[in-house]
């Protein structure tokens, strides 16, 4: 990378979000430039960004025309799918529309560098993974160097609040995964360094794409560790076939899929050796999810 290419910002979507606010701050942590694609400069968590260094610029997916200004002069882009939900559940072609839209315009600024995030493959596709595929394929086609992340399921979404799924509700974790059957997790700032390891080094990660875990406890365990490290008893309810049909159809189509064994498969031991300071949940609850958790446990 030259001096010139480091001086040039590196556009962010979905940076009020969990990725891209992660992102962000591990870009900015490291001196890099960051500009910041935000659908509204005055919400609150643009505010935050802009406070911690980052460009703010207005830019939305579903107003093509406001993309090629955002994506102006910068050096390269991290991107977010941009998921559509309509009452049937996941909009697949406007997912697509979206993100082919932000390819399109970033190819057009003459930007050869793309990470993408997406979503953790099984060996059968998942519920709301048919747009992400679509636009995996049109990176790859459209972009020089592009990198695709697929991260497994969020250590921060034990912190989910008012669902009846994944949070921690009354002292219960509830979820599709079997009790006592390994089950893939991520820390957020993680993905983060990962892609921040793509835009350090274009070439050795261009045309790669990495389904990216840091740990694989049992839930049982998992819930155990959290009890330990709060001091705030937890425990794992695996949720029946008929309460996951109660939830929704996708939802027990999941489980389905799940118990027939199509599960996630990243290689957490090669991903260390890009990656070595990659987080195992004891790793992110003693740095940062313990007391976020225990803050939630006590107040829920």
């Amino acid at each position: 990378m030259t001096s010139t290419e480091s001086d040039r910002p590196i556009v962010v979507t979905g940076a009020t979000g969990k990725q891209g606010g992660a992102t962000v701050r591990r870009l900015l942590a490291e001196g890099r430039p960051v500009r910041a694609l935000v659908r509204d400069t005055t919400a609150p968590a643009a505010a935050a960004l802009a406070a911690a260094g980052a460009e703010l610029v207005r830019g939305d997916f579903d107003d093509p025309a406001s993309l090629p200004p955002a994506l102006d002069g910068a050096a390269a882009l991290f991107g977010i799918p941009p998921v559509a939900f309509g009452p049937a559940g996941p909009e697949t072609d406007l997912e697509v529309a979206r993100g082919r839209a932000l390819i399109d315009a970033a190819a057009a600024a003459g930007i050869e560098q793309v990470v993408f995030s997406t979503v953790a493959s099984a060996s059968r596709a998942s519920f709301g993974s048919a747009g992400k595929a679509l636009i995996e394929e049109y990176l790859r086609d459209h972009i020089a160097l592009p990198t695709v992340l697929r991260p497994v399921r969020f250590m921060t979404n034990y912190l989910g609040v008012g669902s009846r799924i994944d949070g921690i509700s009354g002292g219960v974790h509830r979820h599709l995964f079997p009790p006592h059957e390994p089950m893939q997790v991520i820390a957020l700032e993680d993905v983060a360094e990962f892609a921040a390891l793509a835009f350090a080094d274009p070439p050795r990660f261009a045309g790669r794409t990495l389904e990216l875990a840091g740990d694989e406890p049992t839930p049982v365990a998992a819930a155990a560790a959290i009890s330990e490290a709060t001091g705030v008893p937890v425990r794992y309810e695996w949720l029946t076939d008929d309460e996951a049909a109660e939830i929704g159809p996708e939802v027990a189509e999941t489980r389905k899929r799940w118990q027939a064994g199509h599960r996630w498969h990243a290689d957490i031991e090669a991903l260390r050796v890009i990656h070595p300071g990659l987080r195992t949940l004891a790793d992110w609850l003693t740095e940062s999810g313990a007391a976020a958790l225990r803050a939630h446990l006590t107040t829920a």
